[in-house]
């Protein structure tokens, strides 16, 4: 059965947000500032890496680790020279 989630998260003046929709491909779209910047699918529950630039002077490399299981999906914006970021889940 496919379900979508969704998470979001603001850095560096940008909106960051993700969905991840879960089934046997999972697939995850990365949407910066409104715009589709990444897109990745992995099979089952594996981890998958999304790398997207975030649109500042010069341009912000970031990653998008997505967990899509077991159980609730996780997301985690990962910046060079910084912890973790943990992506705050969206109910819409």
């Amino acid at each position: 059965m496919r379900r979508r989630h969704h998470f979001h998260t603001d850095h560096a003046g940008h909106s960051v947000s993700v969905t991840v929709q879960t089934g046997h491909t999972a697939v995850v779209e990365v949407l910066v500032d409104g715009k589709e910047t990444g897109y990745a699918t992995t099979g089952g529950d594996r981890p998958v890496n999304v790398r997207v630039e975030l649109p500042t002077d010069p341009p912000t490399a970031v990653t998008v680790r997505a967990t899509p299981g077991p159980g609730i999906p996780r997301c985690v914006l990962e910046v060079e020279g910084a912890e973790g970021q943990v992506m705050s889940p969206r109910p819409y």
